[in-house]
This record gives C-alpha cells, sequence and structure tokens, in this order.
C-alpha cells in the first residue's frame, strides 16, 4: 500500500492500519517477532512495493559500494535469477532505500518530511479540534537535526530545549525563540544569560539554586526572566527506569509538596516573572493514565497556588505518548488530548485569563518517521546443535551509531530491504525458520541491535531498523574511533543527505602530540 499521502487521523489509530495486527507477534517457539509486511502497514511512511525482475547487469553498478556485492552473493545467484521469483523493495515515501544505499551508503538514517509533518500535526489538530489553546513545544533531544526542526519551525512549532547548543540549533533551522522552552536540571548562568539575550519563551526551573540564578543573571542584565517550575509528582509512569522522571528518586523537578513554598519565595523575588507550571513524568508512555495521576496532583497543587494569588498563562503538562516500536498498544493522540482536556476542564473554565497548555512530545514525532538503514557484513551461524547457541549476523551499523537497544535493552524491528517469493505464493505467509542476533563490529559484548530475530540472510544484504528517528543519531558516538553515520531526508519522491557522513581522519583533527 502507498504511504505517501496519510491523514493526521490515519497516524492517530495505527493499529487500525493493519488487517493483521496480531501478526506482529512474539512467536514462543521460535522466540522472536515475525512478518514484516504486518508491521509496516502500522506506519505511516513505509511500504513495500513490487518490483520488476531484478537482473544484476542492469540493478548492479560494481564500482559502487561493498553491499552491491548482492550481485554475486544474492541478486545474481540461480535461485533468483530464476522467473518463477518476484521481488518487493521498501519504501520510504516514494523512495526506494535501496537508492539511498546506493548513493550514500550505510549506515545510514533515513526519515520521512511526511511522517514528521503528520505526526505534530495529529498533536496540534487533536486539542484544536477540542476548542483548547495548545503549544507543541518539540523535544529537540528526540532527533536535533536542523532538517527536522526545520519542518516543524515552519508548522508553527514549540521548542523544548536541554542545552544552549540546542537552543542555538532551533534558532538555525528558524525556530521562534519566544515559542522555547529551557528545561534541564544544570543550566549555568552563561546559559540563562544567552538564552535571555534571545528572548527565551520560558525557563522551566529544576530547584531552587537555579531559582536564584535566574533572578540574578535577570537583575545584572535588568530584564524579567520568565519562569515555571518543574514539580515532580512522585507518579510512577511504567515507563522503563532510565527514562522515569516523575519519580521522588529521580534527579528532575521540584517535589511536589515543596512547591508551593518555591512558588511563593519566586514570586519574592524582584527579576522574575511567573508564567506557568511544568510536570514531566517520563518518556515512552503508551497508556493516559499515568498523566492523569500526574494531573491530579497538579490541579490540587495550582488550586492551592491560585489561593496564594499565584496564577498561570500556561500549563506544561510535559512529554506526549510513546510509540509502537513492534506490538506494543499505544493509546491515540485524539483520545490523549480528550482526556487531558476532560482532567482540566474545570481548571480552565474557572481560571481569571486564558491559559494555554503546553506539551512536550519528541519521541512521538520523530521515531516511527526514521529507520537506521543498514547491511550486513559477515553471517556467523552456530556451529553447535545446542538449543543455547547463537546465530549471529555483523552489520556495518553498531551500538555506536544506535545504543538505544544496548543502553536500555529496547526492542525495535529489523526488516529486510528487499523481499523475495514464489510468484504464486504471498511474501507475508513465508516465515524463515533461523533466528539471528544482529550485532555490531564494536569491542563488547553488549554491542548488540537485536536479538533473536527470524530472518532470510544473506551476506551484503541490506537490512532497515524501524523506530528509529527517535533517540538514535543523537546518541552516537564516534566509540572504536568509527564515523556517525550520515542522515538522510525523503519528501515524495526526492531525497537529499541533510547530514554528510564523517571521515575517519575527521575525528582526530583536532587532536596533537604532545612535544616534550
Amino acid at each position: 500500500m502507498s504511504m505517501s499521502v496519510v491523514s493526521s487521523h490515519s497516524f492517530d489509530k495505527l493499529s487500525e492500519l493493519s488487517a493483521d495486527r496480531s501478526a506482529i507477534r512474539y512467536d514462543t517457539d521460535m522466540g522472536c517477532y515475525i512478518n514484516p509486511h504486518a508491521l509496516v502497514d502500522c506506519l505511516p511512511y513505509l511500504s513495500y512495493r513490487p518490483c520488476r525482475h531484478l537482473d544484476h547487469q542492469s540493478q548492479i553498478d560494481h564500482e559502487s559500494f561493498a553491499f552491491e556485492q548482492l550481485a554475486s552473493e544474492q541478486l545474481a545467484s540461480e535461485q533468483l535469477a530464476s522467473e518463477q521469483l518476484a521481488f518487493e523493495q521498501l519504501y520510504v515515501e516514494e523512495v526506494s532505500l535501496f537508492d539511498v544505499a546506493k548513493k550514500f551508503a550505510t549506515p545510514c538514517y533515513v526519515y520521512s518530511h511526511t511522517a514528521i509533518k503528520q505526526a505534530y500535526l495529529a498533536y496540534a489538530n487533536a486539542f484544536a479540534d477540542l476548542g483548547v489553546p495548545a503549544q507543541v513545544c518539540y523535544a529537540v533531544k528526540a532527533n536535533s537535526n536542523l532538517a527536522v526542526l526545520g519542518v516543524l519551525s515552519e508548522l508553527g512549532s514549540g521548542f523544548d530545549i536541554v542545552s544552549v547548543g540546542e537552543l542555538m540549533r532551533v534558532l538555525a533551522a528558524g525556530g521562534d525563540a519566544s515559542k522555547v522552552v529551557y528545561s534541564g536540571v544544570g543550566k549555568t548562568a552563561c546559559d540563562i544569560r544567552y538564552a535571555l539575550e534571545k528572548g527565551i519563551g520560558c525557563f522551566n526551573v529544576e530547584s531552587v539554586s537555579e531559582l536564584e540564578l535566574i533572578d540574578r543573571v535577570a537583575g545584572q542584565m535588568q530584564v524579567k526572566a520568565p519562569i515555571s517550575l518543574r514539580i515532580n509528582p512522585n507518579v510512577d509512569a511504567g515507563t522503563h527506569p532510565y527514562i522515569s522522571t516523575g519519580l521522588k528518586q529521580n534527579k528532575f523537578g521540584i517535589a511536589h509538596n515543596q512547591a508551593l513554598a518555591v512558588y511563593q519565595h519566586a514570586q519574592a523575588l524582584p527579576n522574575l516573572n511567573i508564567v506557568g507550571i511544568d510536570c514531566h513524568i517520563g518518556s515512552q508512555l503508551t497508556e493516559t493514565e499515568p498523566f492523569l495521576h500526574a494531573l491530579d496532583k497538579l490541579i490540587d497543587l495550582i488550586e492551592k497556588l491560585n489561593g496564594a494569588g499565584i496564577e498561570f498563562a500556561h500549563i506544561d503538562i510535559g512529554g506526549g505518548l510513546g510509540v509502537q516500536y513492534i506490538d506494543e498498544s499505544v493509546d491515540a493522540v485524539a483520545d490523549f488530548a480528550a482526556a487531558v482536556t476532560n482532567q482540566l476542564k474545570k481548571l480552565l473554565d474557572n481560571a481569571k485569563k486564558p491559559i494555554t497548555l503546553f506539551l512536550e512530545p519528541g519521541r512521538s514525532i520523530v521515531a516511527n518517521a526514521g529507520v537506521l538503514l543498514t547491511h550486513v557484513d559477515v553471517l556467523k551461524p552456530s556451529l553447535s546443535l545446542d538449543n543455547d547457541s547463537k546465530n549471529f549476523a555483523i552489520v556495518d551499523a553498531a551500538m555506536n551509531d544506535l545504543i538505544r537497544p544496548a543502553l536500555y535493552e529496547a526492542e525495535m524491528a529489523v526488516i529486510p530491504v528487499m523481499l523475495a517469493k514464489q510468484s504464486d505464493e504471498p511474501i507475508s505467509q513465508s516465515v524463515p525458520k533461523t533466528a539471528w542476533d544482529i550485532v555490531g563490529a564494536i569491542c563488547e559484548t553488549g554491542d548488540f541491535l537485536a536479538k533473536a530475530r527470524l530472518l532470510d540472510l544473506k551476506e551484503q544484504q541490506l537490512l532497515a531498523m524501524t523506530g528509529a528517528g527517535a533517540y538514535g543519531f543523537v546518541m552516537s558516538s564516534n566509540y572504536n574511533t568509527r564515523p556517525r553515520a550520515c542522515e538522510v531526508m525523503v519528501c515524495g519522491d526526492k531525497m537529499q543527505q541533510i547530514r554528510a557522513r564523517e571521515r575517519i581522519e575527521d575525528l582526530f583533527a583536532t587532536e596533537s602530540l604532545m612535544n616534550v
């Protein structure tokens, strides 16, 4: 199915896009997830499309990149040369990922312009349809490429930042500083000064020390600094402990039971302007319920603050929903917006002045707008018949390119860029029997991208890791002196490199030997 045009409503109902979503299941007998077609049908930017019988003479340029040894290893094999075979290629919008790899090599991050736009509009339109003033502040940390920020800036997005570097990126991409909220626990005086000079919309303050520092810097500049306090409600979001932010043992925010006193302290400081209140409880929340639990506590606090004469121009409800990586069930954005609005209705109706809702989605804007494209370098099948034996597929991407699986044990789908089938047999019914661990070449046991995945693999085969648009490239590194991947954006039938691949010599260009 063509996915070049998908409505925001369709994006909101990912689980309904597939007639057989259950096929993206964990097979207990095989020990892995199966059926790439069922997964692709649930994503708003990917599609498998038939292509003509492959002919290595016309398809493969032998002087191109190494993965194109497919000519001898795969495409030119006797099996694939048979007229009984048909093929499907994986597309991002109207662009074949085979063509992307052919032009830019691998590993390579590929993003869909359309999917980013539609994911943003799913939030903006959901609240607009309810008649609720809302400002989406995209969490820049999820994916900070200028092209990504530029798409969102053109749509009128605000931005949630956690560093001066992210602010500079937003401004370079055409973002409006007055729509920026500055979060994070470690703002310095220089950071605060720069943000005030640029006309920052609001500081989300995380401690009393930070509050007083902002007041001092603003006083030196003879300006009023707009602030909100980030409240830690001590609510369990039910997510991975490394991305939980709303428990009392987390480093973020001001304890709920201390917030009234801290707001009164802020009110007494001469160089601060209280404009809002903020609460963020974690990332990859697939259900609305934890948000509502946090809002219960926030509403109670706001009523007490209003009673003390402290009122707000905005209420920041924190991050957005999580995403479907493989088989997660995620609440629809429209349902999320309706539940949040209903929870806040009484408070909003009784407010003395209009209140705007702020929200800070990141992952749900870009995760399912991107893939990591990689190819198989080496196959290392087990030579043992033991039940606990492993088959390893070593690919050219690694934990330095995508650290989420190693860091969080995150599970992301791995699907072939090209599928072959007997012409009278549906591809979706052909299930490989070999389970592979997809690993990189980094000298770490923890260097893996996926485990126990049923795939029919050959060396030099192209693979795509879905859900890689968030916390992918932004968390990559040069470990083992590996250049970071290039980034490509697709819009319709056009593809553009939006970050060039690093060169090895550039990695040590700023270093020098010691002269003694």
